[in-house]
């Protein structure tokens, strides 16, 4: 197998076949608590990628010279810099978005994606894959997080992105932006989503028995 081949299998496993949020079902804590709006899953799953590719690829070129009794603790130490990294450009260049993430900024350090991520992929493979296998899984977790903000933010305000899409005479649900709702909407997109991915590798099964 090519390392090209391999960087796009790796890249397009995070999105799809191990979505981290649909598939893996990890970090439910910031996907249940951020996406009361499209931007702020736009925000947080952005934030999640920039560590979740940099850390990758820093743990992989260290990979050999991080002894294997402390690799938790030297992982975690990584993780946390650029997660200080974000958390500062953020307040410096979007504040108002720093201050409605609130917490979940600096609990990215304990995000269980990115020490997942690291101690699966990264500490095993290359700078290159593990760069890819950052920024699919990174994606993979911001589209699941813009997907059901913008679904939370349309029903509870009827806007998408501030944008009134619905018309004045929208009376909104309320509800679908509490927790609950939060609950209901992971919900019901975890199973559409387990759905039609089993649909899609039946369909692929059935066409190799075709082709064999």
């Amino acid at each position: 197998m090519s390392e090209n081949k391999s960087m796009g299998q790796v890249f397009f496993n995070g999105i799809i076949p191990e979505n981290p949020t649909f598939r893996l079902v990890l970090g439910t804590c910031p996907t249940l608590a951020v996406t009361t709006s499209a931007i702020n899953g736009v925000g947080m799953g952005a934030a999640a990628t920039f560590v979740l590719v940099c850390s990758n690829l820093v743990i992989s070129l260290l990979r050999n010279f991080i002894p294997n009794k402390v690799r938790i603790p030297a992982f975690i130490v990584i993780i946390c810099t650029f997660v200080t990294m974000v958390q500062m450009l953020m307040q410096a260049y979007l504040p108002s978005l720093y201050e409605s993430l609130g917490i979940f900024i600096p609990l990215i350090v304990v995000n269980c994606i990115i020490l997942a991520r690291a101690e699966a992929f990264a500490s095993k493979n290359t700078p290159i894959l593990s760069a890819a296998d950052g920024l699919g899984m990174g994606l993979g977790f911001t589209l699941a997080l813009t997907l059901m903000g913008s679904i939370r933010e349309l029903i509870g305000s009827g806007s998408v992105f501030g944008l009134n899409v619905l018309g004045a005479g929208y009376q909104p649900m309320l509800l679908i932006v509490l927790a609950s709702g939060g609950f209901l909407t992971y919900g019901l997109l975890l199973g559409l989503f387990n759905l039609a991915v089993r649909k899609l590798e039946e369909k692929r099964a059935r066409k190799e028995a075709e082709e064999a």
